[in-house]
């Protein structure tokens, strides 16, 4: 019998974030039969910035989050022309 998938469990830390004129979302998940979260960050052209290393909590994830902010700014998540885009 093969085993199914475990879910995805979506932080209610997660959502929009709007600052100096930036939006991005910012999702908190983890699967269900673990612990630790993951970070993702996904500006509004739908480039997705994640976190190698996973946060003991949801809480924590959203503190890394806004470290960021405080330390490199909204812009940080911006396409900034370095990005490679996937063949179609």
């Amino acid at each position: 019998m093969q085993e199914r998938e475990p879910n995805l469990v979506t932080s209610g830390l997660s959502g929009p974030v709007t600052k100096d004129g930036v939006t991005v979302d910012v999702h908190i998940v983890r699967l269900e039969n673990e612990t630790d979260w993951s970070l993702e960050v996904v500006n509004e052209a739908g480039t997705s910035i994640v976190w190698d290393n996973l946060f003991s909590s949801d809480d924590a994830a959203l503190v890394e989050f806004r470290r960021t902010v405080a330390e490199e700014g909204m812009r940080a998540f911006l396409d900034n022309g370095n990005v490679l885009p996937f063949r179609r």
